[in-house]
């Protein structure tokens, strides 16, 4: 299922995917999905209907039992395992738990993405600061991850996924720990990077954010997308 051109050429492609696991579940069957670069795109459904497992594919975390995917021009079942650290870090994730370092100061978990990566000190001192300000917490810097409040480390989170200026933001329930004002704030700076030029895929069980947003909204149920809708609604309950 497509809802663009062939001639366009996707970011993420998922060419009809199945994707089993040991105990026979089929997590996902014959999904076909093209996600375009700059689109912001959320992936909802029900537990257990396949959308964490897309994201996992992805990530190239698991492997697809048939199929082929696409992620910024790499066919990922051809990358070796050796490759693998670095094609994750051509992209920007996050998590709901925010997966901070929590013996490190929110300028050093932010800036551990950049040391990573082989950064320079030079570098780092310009670009932590400068992605701190655009997510509002540059007078936080030097305080550890539990002098903060959840949507804070969300946040931190969120700079330490775009330091690198990543194409593709791939977000598992970013807003999930998170009460509803905290919620719209991450989803506000999340859709201001979408508008600087980053593709934006979340998965998401927000009803509220999701129908409010009228977004690209791409809705599993059982493995299977039944539907795609370029300013959609959360409406799996209905398929």
């Amino acid at each position: 299922m497509t809802i663009y051109d062939e001639d366009e050429l996707p970011i993420i492609a998922l060419e009809n995917v199945s994707k089993s696991y040991a105990s026979e579940t089929k997590a996902l069957q014959d999904v076909s999905l093209r996600i375009l670069k700059g689109e912001f795109v959320f992936i909802v459904g029900s537990s257990g209907s396949g959308k964490s497992t897309l994201i996992k594919l992805m990530l190239k975390e698991v492997e697809p039992t048939i199929g082929k995917v696409y992620v910024n021009g790499k066919e990922l079942t051809r990358l070796r395992r050796g490759q693998v650290p670095a094609f994750r870090r051509t992209l920007g994730i996050v998590f709901q738990d925010f997966r901070l370092l929590k013996d490190r100061t929110v300028f050093e978990n932010v800036a551990f993405a950049q040391q990573v990566i082989g950064a320079g000190k030079h570098e780092i001192l310009k670009k932590v600061p400068d992605i701190l300000a655009t997510v509002g917490l540059i007078e936080k810097a030097e305080a550890y991850p539990k002098e903060l409040s959840g949507g804070e480390q969300q946040r931190v989170a969120l700079a330490r996924a775009l330091v690198n200026r990543p194409s593709i933001l791939l977000a598992d329930e970013p807003t999930g720990n998170l009460d509803p004002k905290n919620s719209w704030e991450i989803m506000s700076l999340l859709e201001e990077i979408n508008r600087n030029g980053t593709t934006v895929v979340i998965v998401t069980h927000n009803r509220e954010i999701v129908d409010r947003m009228k977004k690209r909204v791409v809705t599993m149920k059982k493995g299977i997308v039944v539907s795609d809708e370029k300013k959609g609604g959360y409406s799996y309950e209905k398929n």
